[in-house]
């Protein structure tokens, strides 16, 4: 059954009443025919208000896996060999990560916030130039900006998708912009094929931040492998975890020499040796990894792809679920996307719907009834770190005035729409969640059903 009434597109609902806040579109009788049958549970007191939970007595699948019986053997290898510096195996997880994801090259770094550093530092870009960026992100997707001194410039989003809007991006090129800076946040693809079209008309260079999206795929090619560089992370929480860590993949051989210099002291490789024995040949720093590390990846890597599968249909049956809940818009992803990572997996929530219970008071709810979820990201915009940067010895050396006014930047990076999103509207549930069974996404569903039919209860709760 359908969410929306027949005059409105998703897209218009969106627009109208998820952004513009201009009202609801559906009236409580089409409400009951959407909730028809609920099953009874849903019908008792929510646990916030003193009942039941729904889910009791479960134990979530827990994060990060570990099998000693399978994944020790080369860890224990490693330790014992004494060889804990980048080595061979470090060579084999890179080999594997690269040919996994249908890469030329690929070097394993410190963290996923270094292979975008080291990135945007080798493609040579810095101060004086700008790189177009999502304002929906973790802060190391801009942070790697200002460290190579450029300006940050923000696109909008398409809260439907929580991606950089294409349609957003040409309006915001300038003489000086020099790259864009893609993420497929959440590990829900971005829209690439238009996103390097226009990359390639405006003769910009490509970033791909894939940190969250490992496996993901738009018509059967893996994301980070369309721009000039793509960039992963293998952090703790990832689903491709290793505790700390990370990569950069590329098919451009020079570059991804540099990109070996670059994690190792500037000191020669490849095509960066130049004339023997002359030593360090760039500016570089310390990015390696080690080899222990380089042994958890490669036990972790035996999983990833059936992890990813398992979560991909559950977070499909999950939405099919959830979409028939008046009030809940789930993820869309672009026409184009074969598989998608689901490193988490949100929705729209518009309390229209709820009496106007507030988003908080939405998730406590669904907290006491055992499902785990967050309202996701803050607006990385408007915080003072850029301000910061901005006021810096260094950026007011190179920049002038006129650029470095932070109310006029502030103003020109407005992002109405991502405002919305990260303060009213997301709503997460982390990956581990997916690799539940089935079951399970049917609980989560009448779990966001028990506090729709007493969201009346809840809202006036006393604190």
């Amino acid at each position: 059954m359908k969410l929306f009434a027949k005059s409105y597109s998703r897209r218009e609902f969106i627009k109208t009443n998820l952004i513009a806040g201009t009202g609801a579109v559906m009236g409580a009788g089409t409400t009951s025919r959407v909730l028809a049958s609920c099953t009874e549970i849903n019908k008792n007191t929510p646990a916030v208000l003193g009942g039941s939970p729904l889910i009791t007595s479960h134990d979530w699948p827990s994060w990060p896996v570990w099998k000693p019986e399978t994944d020790e053997k080369r860890l224990l290898e490693v330790m014992r060999s004494g060889v804990w510096s980048r080595n061979k195996v470090t060579d084999e997880f890179e080999k594997k990560w690269a040919q996994l994801l249908g890469s030329k090259r690929c070097l394993a770094v410190v963290n996923g916030t270094n292979a975008l550093n080291a990135s945007l530092a080798q493609l040579e870009i810095g101060w004086g130039d700008e790189v177009l960026v999502t304002p929906y992100t973790f802060i190391a997707s801009i942070s790697c900006i200002l460290f190579n001194g450029a300006i940050p410039v923000f696109v909008d989003v398409d809260p439907e998708t929580f991606q950089m809007d294409p349609a957003k991006i040409e309006e915001k090129i300038t003489p000086r912009t020099r790259a864009i800076l893609p993420v497929h946040i959440l590990g829900l693809p971005c829209d690439m094929e238009r996103i390097m079209s226009i990359a390639r008309k405006h003769n910009l260079l490509v970033v791909e931040d894939a940190c969250q999206a490992w496996l993901a795929e738009i018509n059967g090619k893996k994301v980070g492998t369309f721009g000039n560089a793509g960039c992963f992370s293998f952090q703790t929480s990832k689903n491709m975890p290793i505790g700390e860590g990370g990569a950069i993949i590329s098919d451009d051989n020079a570059f991804m020499d540099r990109c070996f210099s670059y994690h190792n002291y500037g000191n020669p490789y490849g095509s960066t040796a130049g004339q023997i024995g002359v030593g360090t040949v760039m500016i570089g720093t310390k990015l390696r990894i080690t080899e222990y590390q380089a042994a958890i990846g490669l036990a972790q890597l035996e999983r990833l792809e059936e992890q990813t599968t398992i979560r991909n249909q559950n977070a499909e049956y999950l939405k099919s679920l959830i979409g028939k809940i008046p009030g809940i818009v789930p993820y869309r992803l672009y026409e184009n996307v074969t598989k998608a990572a689901f490193h988490l997996f949100p929705f729209l929530y518009n309390k229209e719907y709820f009496k106007e219970l507030p988003r908080n008071k939405f998730m406590e709810a669904l907290h006491a009834e055992g499902v785990p979820c967050s309202g996701g990201y803050t607006e990385l915009n408007k915080m003072p770190y850029l301000k910061n940067a901005f006021e810096s010895k260094y950026y007011r050396k190179f920049y002038s005035a006129e650029q470095l006014d932070y109310d006029k930047y502030a103003q020109e990076n407005r992002c109405p729409l991502n405002e919305k999103l990260c303060n009213e509207l997301a709503v997460w549930i982390p990956q581990n969640i997916l690799l539940g069974s089935k079951s399970d996404m049917g609980n989560i569903a009448s779990a966001i059903e028990k506090v729709y039919l007493n969201a009346e209860k809840i809202k006036n709760k006393k604190s």
